[in-house]
């Protein structure tokens, strides 16, 4: 398959996360087509990531084959786009590494390889199974959607739910009640008007309040109240941890779901730089070489939908991807 099809063939396939196993099934069996050793890391149960090499791996092409809900969207293309949900998040990447892998091979170019994750869009479990390996590898790919610009440093993250339990009573009354709603609107609006760092490189820090839940019906003083927020942070995550907890306070509980340090990666001299606010596995990484961030693609088309992928970005990663990693085996 060409690698407009074969991106077709991903999309096809449901991969929210937490039901990678078909893709990675079809990923396994078309990698061990094309001649690959490939092998199975089991991460939790019925989920695997998928490792292939064509020769001494010290070359890894990585990314991940989960996705965003809803499982499906309607798959097609025009001239331009083709469109799925995973189109450059990331089954264009997929294809375009594959195919960089095959102009490789076809000069004898075979000391790299594969290494496709689950759970990337939630906890990076994929990753972090991974990670626990003996690697041999000097550097590690990662693809996700920069516009084919070298990442050379990626804001770090901050994941928490905030609760606040106040005191249900009869909406006529409200005064012999405490609404939590009220309460928690409060600590956010504090969050919002926080400054949360400057950086020369990866810029401002930002917070977004994802999900907020409150109260049960319109004539009751809500007793329960959350929100999840998400902080792209600038600065060390302890530093913004206690941040958060001094605006806190005793005012709510706070859960830490997620975190990462800003990250800065490797980047190449010839090529185009730029620095992202998203997340990825890169963090998770650190046992495989030097990470660098790069592929087809645009953030701002991910998680969307109407996701897409431009096919003349989509070939220039071909390119791209093996440019770089002839670039780094010389």
């Amino acid at each position: 398959m060409n690698p407009f099809e074969f991106t077709k063939a991903l999309l096809a396939i449901p991969s929210v996360t937490g039901s990678e196993h078909a893709i990675a099934e079809f990923l396994a069996a078309h990698l061990l087509s094309l001649g690959y050793r490939v092998q199975r890391q089991d991460v939790v149960q019925g989920r695997f990531n998928v490792v292939a090499f064509a020769g001494e791996g010290r070359v890894m092409f990585c990314t991940h084959i989960d996705t965003v809900p809803p499982a499906t969207l309607p798959v097609g293309e025009d001239d331009a786009f083709l469109y799925g949900r995973g189109a450059c998040d990331t089954k264009g990447i997929i294809a375009a590494m594959i195919e960089a892998g095959n102009r490789l091979r076809r000069d004898g170019i075979t000391n790299f390889g594969y290494l496709f994750l689950v759970g990337e869009e939630t906890d990076s479990i994929g990753a972090k199974t991974a990670n626990t390996l003996e690697w041999n590898s000097e550097y590690v790919i990662v693809g996700e959607p920069t516009q084919n610009q070298l990442a050379r440093a990626q804001k770090g993250t901050l994941m928490l739910t905030l609760t606040v339990t106040g005191r249900a009573a009869h909406s006529g009354y409200p005064e012999f009640g405490v609404s939590a709603i009220k309460s928690l609107l409060r600590v956010l609006e504090d969050c919002e008007a926080t400054d949360w760092g400057d950086d020369p490189v990866l810029g401002k820090g930002t917070l977004n309040i994802g999900v907020f839940h409150g109260g049960e019906a319109a004539n009751i003083v809500p007793a329960t109240a959350t929100a999840s927020i998400m902080i792209r942070t600038v600065e060390p995550r302890a530093r913004v941890e206690e941040k958060v907890r001094r605006i806190v306070g005793n005012r709510a509980t706070m859960e830490i779901v997620g975190a990462s340090d800003p990250q800065i990666t490797h980047v190449v001299n010839g090529f185009a730089t730029t620095v992202v606010s998203f997340g990825s596995d890169v963090p998770y990484l650190g046992n495989m070489g030097k990470r660098l961030l790069i592929g087809p693609g645009s953030i701002l088309d991910a998680h969307t939908a109407g996701e897409k992928i431009s096919k003349q970005e989509l070939l220039q990663g071909i390119d791209l991807y093996d440019k770089l990693a002839r670039k780094l085996l010389a």
